[in-house]
């Protein structure tokens, strides 16, 4: 049943682009404005405090839990483990905004005056706490739920069934089933902005290179080539396709990073990193908490609003697969391990490739700039084209754009599959072919109903009711937590009468 309103709802929402996208981009943004004016508090409350739970419950008495039983070791090595996390929670948009965030910062920061020194520094402090700790703090939540509750309490590996402390056999059926439908509707917007996004880089890549113009035309076969790959890899399963193209990301990854910081102004990289780090820890609450309400500052809404919405949407799809790969590691590990390492990769990119678009635009006048104003798709590009080699690091960054996509597009694929096979391990192909196709076509309708504004406006608007349910995921965890905490109290109060007793009859 999840499966089949799940598709019926988000095929109606295809129909409907595909009919009147004009009339679905005026709903869109007036559904848009509705939750940024009223409800933007919540997302920014929601965000910071999954992000302090997720700490709370590492440094916490039930950080030594495993997930999984007891004597359960990891499924992954750290290194796999860590190339499938970060595949697909961060990739394309990473790439995508690496360059482009901060220089549209630098021109038009949250406050202050635009072009300066403090504009700079103020910009990747930014793009730190848009891609840092608050984002893998969201994804901690839903994927610890999950994990804990399938590998250690035997439950099937659902949203709903997270809910089991508070709402019982329930959770079998209405209600259940609507958070089920609601977290699969999140997943598909949220993936689906990520998809359009790596749509318009590779067009912005392979215009740049080849000159091949960006258009809906190229953009749709280009999401229809893809589609057919990461099809292909899906159909493969988790340990084959998904797996051996996590690492092959992070290799390629690890490559552009590598070759730009040694090509480009290095020891001033260094600097850049070290010094933002500084800052964004030092602010990190100030950020966390910050609205306009006096300045009525439209920033925010663009920008951190949208961040958090996004990483909210994409939190079920993450969250799953994280757990999936996740199996036998403690709680304290896991927290850590999801909190801090893609945090610092995040962290390091952005110094490498912001402070590098940045150091041309300040002191080499090569106005990067003005490139990311007339199209934001090439600006990783136009900077790479200013390094040795560029032409060669372009056509690197398009690759990794497009195993990105694949990876990404694949994860989501076999989660949705999951989402909507009562929490089955291994999805049929029959249904992961269906997801893969519709996830594939909101894209399109996305694209060409408003390209890069209606991506994101989709996200933040489907995103809303999760967050409410994710706030409820955190209660239901903590009380399942506390509820082992007592019993293993009772067990311990039991041997230890037990030795007692032995004790007397000696």
């Amino acid at each position: 049943m999840v499966f089949y309103i799940s598709v019926i709802i988000v095929a109606l929402f295809v129909l409907w682009g595909a009919i009147n996208p004009d009339n679905l981009a005026s709903f869109a943004n007036e559904a848009l404005g509705f939750t940024i004016q009223k409800f933007g508090w919540l997302y920014l409350l929601a965000a910071f405090a999954f992000l302090v739970f997720s700490l709370f419950l590492a440094f916490s008495k039930y950080g030594h839990i495993r997930l999984g039983s007891d004597d359960d070791d990891p499924e992954y090595s750290n290194r796999s483990w860590f190339a499938m996390l970060f595949s697909a929670g961060m990739g394309i948009g990473l790439v995508f905004w690496g360059v482009a965030e901060p220089i549209y910062h630098y021109i038009t920061p949250p406050m202050g005056e635009a072009q300066t020194a403090d504009a700079a520094r103020m910009a990747l402090r930014f793009a730190f706490f848009h891609w840092g700790l608050h984002p893998w703090g969201i994804y901690t939540v839903i994927a610890l739920a999950l994990a804990y509750f399938q590998y250690r309490k035997g439950y099937r590996g659902l949203i709903s069934w997270t809910f089991y402390p508070l709402l019982g056999e329930r959770v079998k059926g209405p209600i259940g089933r609507a958070i089920d439908i609601l977290a699969i509707i999140a997943t598909s917007f949220g993936v689906a902005t990520s998809l359009g996004l790596g749509t318009l880089q590779i067009n912005g890549g392979l215009g740049y290179l080849f000159g091949i113009p960006a258009n809906a035309y190229v953009q749709v076969t280009i999401i229809g080539v893809v589609t057919i790959l990461y099809m292909l890899s899906a159909t493969t399963g988790l340990d084959k396709g998904i797996r051996i193209l996590s690492n092959a990301n992070l290799l390629v990854a690890l490559g552009l990073l590598l070759t730009t910081l040694l090509l480009g102004p290095t020891f001033f990289l260094f600097d850049i990193f070290t010094t933002i780090l500084g800052s964004y820890l030092q602010n990190l609450i100030q950020m966390s908490l910050r609205l306009a309400p006096f300045t009525q500052n439209p920033w925010v809404g663009d920008w951190t609003l949208f961040y958090w919405a996004w990483w909210i949407a994409w939190a079920p799809f993450v969250g799953m697969f994280i757990a999936r790969v996740s199996r036998g590691r403690t709680i304290k590990e896991f927290v850590l391990g999801v909190l801090l390492i893609p945090s610092l990769f995040s962290f390091f990119w952005f110094s490498v490739f912001g402070g590098t678009a940045l150091h041309f635009e300040i002191f080499e006048k090569l106005n990067i700039a003005e490139a990311v104003q007339n199209d934001v798709t090439t600006a990783l590009f136009t900077t790479l084209g200013h390094l040795p080699f560029g032409t060669f690091l372009s056509l690197l960054a398009t690759l990794l754009i497009i195993t990105f996509f694949i990876t990404s597009a694949d994860s989501a694929t076999f989660v949705l599959g999951m989402l909507s096979s009562e929490g089955q391990l291994n999805p049929t192909n029959r249904v992961k072919i269906t997801w893969g196709f519709l996830q594939s076509s909101i894209a399109i309708v996305l694209l060409l109903s408003g390209g890069l504004q209606a991506l994101q406006t989709a996200s933040i608007v489907a995103a809303f009711p999760f967050a409410i349910i994710m706030g409820l995921m955190c209660v239901s965890i903590l009380r399942a937590l506390e509820e082992e905490a007592k019993e293993e109290r009772r067990k311990e109060k039991k041997r230890r009468k037990k030795l007692d007793k032995l004790i007397e009859n000696e």
